[in-house]
């Protein structure tokens, strides 16, 4: 018996892909820059006073909220010499499941801004959706106890792009699609913030 071949065979998959480029062409082509801009200036505003700069989500979301921090402390630090005071609310499991247990999962966000936040410090709110309740809650507590608060959003906004202080919204009902514009912001900051070429 033959082995069977490892080429890959044109098929319907290559026009997926091609479908999928072409969605994420399109909704990039739509973007708000003008926004964008807006929260990059915020972002680094905030960082130049000394302030902390602090992501939060849930799922993909918090991936993102993640990637934000990772890149901004290591690259921004390294390619300016000035510190980047970021951090993120999902990167202690023990924490946050700690707060989910004894509390609600609804607080989790919350709890951790009590013991952290100080006024100035800008709030990140990453919400596909928008509609998260743990995430509505930071950014209501954030507001409310001197914080700056940026939404970052797709679908229609959702709660998060009314109540956020400044908002980038990604207008697309698609989760991935969102998601990859947000991961795209997120690499603007980064290049912006540590004087990258563009």
């Amino acid at each position: 018996m033959s082995a069977p071949s490892l080429t890959p065979t044109v098929s319907a998959s290559a026009h997926r892909a091609s479908a999928y480029s072409a969605r994420l062409a399109q909704v990039l082509s739509k973007l708000n820059h003008a926004s964008l801009d807006s929260a990059i200036d915020l972002i680094e505003k905030t960082w130049q006073a000394g302030k902390q700069i602090i992501t939060l989500g849930n799922g993909g979301s918090s991936l993102t909220a993640l990637h934000f921090i990772n890149d901004w402390n290591k690259s921004i630090f390294l390619n300016t010499g000035v510190p980047f005071r970021g951090r993120s609310l999902v990167d202690n499991v023990g924490l946050i499941m700690s707060y989910a247990n004894d509390i609600a999962f609804e607080e989790i966000f919350v709890e951790q801004l009590k013991n952290i936040l100080n006024p100035g410090d800008l709030v990140i709110a990453i919400s596909g959706s928008g509609n998260s309740e743990n995430v509505i809650r930071a950014v209501k507590y954030a507001n409310t106890h001197e914080g700056v608060t940026l939404g970052i959003c797709g679908y229609r906004g959702g709660k998060l792009k009314n109540l956020a202080q400044h908002v980038v919204w990604v207008d697309v009902d698609d989760m991935q699609l969102a998601e990859d514009v947000h991961f795209i912001f997120g690499h603007m900051v980064m290049q912006r913030l540590a004087r990258m070429p563009v």
